[in-house]
């Protein structure tokens, strides 16, 4: 695992100055802390940072071509890179190093662009291309690695593994995007169709950018998608099976590596299967690790343990509590643009408790998204059913008027806590999903925007970028378009951004067999009946993994990873909930009604409503703004 960064002059062949290349890398200096390199040419400059994985020895970076035409600059692995070696000798390629970097040099030589079909893996890579004076951006089908990219004012395009990169480099603005606002007060995070400073932007999962010199800069283009359009018609025995081989392949082949190895463990699903998949292929004990909370009804440190007895993992527990809220600041910075997941403190933790005993860490992030894991998923079936079967002219004017009018009652039993089915039931199917996918409502966001920042909003809302997806998605059902959004927009957006950045803010590398994306399109054309059947999520890897799991850890209540925040917030950290308001660089920005913040923090504190979740983002966007030293 790695992180690159560097400089391209698309119309005009500028000197890159290497020292530049150098400050944007030496910013990403955590990613890559065993080696380092730039290379420059005309118009041309690619930074690279290494974390030695494969080919402890060889493989520097920037690696040139055998025949030295091309050169590249790569973050991630590529897992069937050694069957593609041999396919790349067979047809006259030659190799110095034994590693996956080389292999996707001799690829683009081989095939161009086409060679990113053939590439399985985490990637995000800069490739230039000495004949054809062309640089070829890639990022990996699910949007494992990021990449991040900024037209600036001299006509280069830069770009970097993370934003601090680019922060680095002297021509950068830092003014933030009013949009990104309003997107991340929607969703906790800032989407991949956006970022948090005007004039940068994320290469988008499953696309590349083909720039050649003396033209303009071409747009990103995409090379894969999901496809929930087929249906597969074998029998069940016969699709365990194939789920199965899937699983297998896909922890077996992220088991590669020239260092220690590991694996999160939960004691959910998903990790624990990954577990057991690596214990069977395994002949050593899997080294394993757990984080807990010192609030007992969020702790799943006992399931954890009972999987690691069960697979005789050498395993190691470290706990989680409100002493740790003083490193948000740290947080912030780990993540440049505002994160408000608040499972991304104990990701970090446990990544570092990973990091003192292995390099590699495999986890069991993906399975919710493409097999339909979410609680979420089970109750927008249910919905949809309810769709189906009342006109919506009877619909709309029925549950919008118990949506407006049922109380929010956060403090009573979850079967009463109708308002939002309420709310969801009175729109479509896709706007119903994203007020599920949503961390706080259209409405409370407008109550919580200053008249300013109403005009800097405009007309545009979060969820239309996300409407839109959901509304051209390669679909069958309601059930397949909020698993499609999740895995194109909540997926890199979210829960792959929080596992890259706290894994490589301590120098690991994690890995996710379950969003192999044989795994992922094999799950997509799954009946409905075998993703979620009576009120059961992931069914069929439930069924698949009772060879392997009990009971009690397959079919138990869902936990998540949930960080007790609601719970601190009115208890040790009441006085960080009553200072959110006056934050600094959050009273300063002027976009907020901070009397109106104040009054919702008291709330929370009296138990009068949950409102934790708010709260949380709205501390977090306070650190990342004196992270990036702006204020609006």
């Amino acid at each position: 695992m790695c992180g690159v960064a560097g400089i391209f002059h698309c119309e005009t062949p500028k000197p890159v100055d290497p020292a530049r290349v150098v400050r944007m890398t030496d910013a990403l200096a955590h990613r890559g802390p065993d080696g380092a390199g730039v290379w420059t040419g005309s118009g041309i400059g690619l930074g690279h940072r290494r974390l030695s994985i494969i080919d402890l020895q060889g493989s520097p970076q920037p690696m040139h071509s055998a025949d030295g035409r091309a050169v590249i600059v790569f973050n991630g692995e590529i897992y069937n890179y050694r069957e593609l070696r041999c396919e790349l000798q067979a047809a006259g390629a030659v190799f110095r190093t034994d590693g996956d970097t080389e292999t996707i040099l001799a690829a683009w030589q081989k095939w161009g662009v086409d060679c990113l079909q053939r590439l399985n893996g985490m990637f995000a890579f800069a490739l230039y291309d000495l004949d054809r004076r062309a640089l070829f951006l890639a990022r990996d089908r699910l949007g494992v690695k990021p990449l991040f990219t900024a037209a600036l004012s001299d006509g280069s395009i830069a770009f970097a593994s993370e934003l601090k990169g680019l922060l680095a480099h002297p021509l950068l603005r830092r003014q933030v995007d009013p949009l990104a606002v309003e997107d991340y007060l929607a969703w906790g995070y800032v989407p991949d169709h956006r970022s948090f400073l005007k004039g940068v932007e994320k290469l988008p999962a499953g696309h590349f950018r083909l720039l050649e010199q003396g033209r303009p800069a071409g747009a990103a283009r995409q090379y894969w998608d999901v496809s929930f359009a087929e249906r597969s018609n074998a029998s069940q025995s016969d699709l365990s099976e194939g789920l199965l081989h899937h699983l297998r392949e896909g922890v077996t082949s992220r088991m590669v590596a020239d260092v220690p190895l590991g694996a999160f463990l939960s004691g959910g699903v998903d990790s624990s299967s990954v577990v057991a998949l690596m214990a069977e292929a395994s002949s050593q004990p899997v080294n394993t690790c757990s984080i807990g909370f010192d609030v007992a009804a969020l702790d799943e440190t006992s399931y954890a343990g009972q999987v690691a007895d069960l697979f005789a993992t050498d395993h190691r527990t470290r706990r989680v509590n409100p002493d740790d809220f003083t490193e948000t600041a740290r947080l912030a910075g780990i993540f440049d643009e505002p994160f408000a997941d608040a499972s991304a403190l104990p990701t970090w933790r446990v990544c570092q408790l990973a990091r003192e005993n292995v390099t590699v860490a495999l986890s069991g992030d993906g399975a919710d998204e493409a097999m339909a894991g979410y609680r979420r998923h089970i109750f927008h079936a249910r919905e949809e059913q309810a769709r189906s079967l009342l006109p919506s002219a009877l619909r709309q004017p029925l549950f919008g008027t118990l949506g407006r009018y049922w109380p929010k009652a956060d403090w009573a039993p979850r079967v009463l806590r109708a308002k939002s089915t309420f709310q969801s039931l009175a729109a479509d199917g896709h706007e119903g999903y994203a007020r599920a996918l949503s961390a706080l409502t259209p409405e409370l966001r407008q109550s919580l925007y200053s008249p300013e920042f109403l005009r800097l909003r405009g007309e545009y809302r979060a969820e239309q970028p996300l409407l839109k997806m959901m509304q051209v998605a390669p679909v069958r059902s309601g059930l397949d378009a909020a698993q499609y959004a999740d895995l194109k927009f909540w997926l890199p957006g979210d829960i792959l951004t929080k596992v890259d950045r706290t894994s490589m803010a301590v120098s690991l590398e994690a890995r996710e067999p379950l969003l192999d994306h044989r795994l992922v399109q094999f799950a997509a054309t799954l009946p409905e009946r075998q993703r979620i059947r009576r009120g059961q999520g992931k069914w069929l890897l439930k069924r698949t993994m009772r060879a392997y799991l009990p009971d009690e850890i397959l079919y138990r209540q869902k936990q998540g990873f949930v960080t007790p925040i609601a719970h601190w917030l009115r208890g040790p950290l009441a006085p960080e909930a009553r200072a959110i308001a006056s934050g600094a660089a959050l009273a300063r920005s002027g976009w907020f009604d901070n009397a109106r913040i104040a009054l919702l923090a008291e709330d929370h504190i009296a138990g009068r409503g949950d409102h934790s979740r708010l709260l949380w983002q709205l501390l977090m966007l306070d650190r990342s703004l004196n992270h990036l030293g702006v204020s609006g």
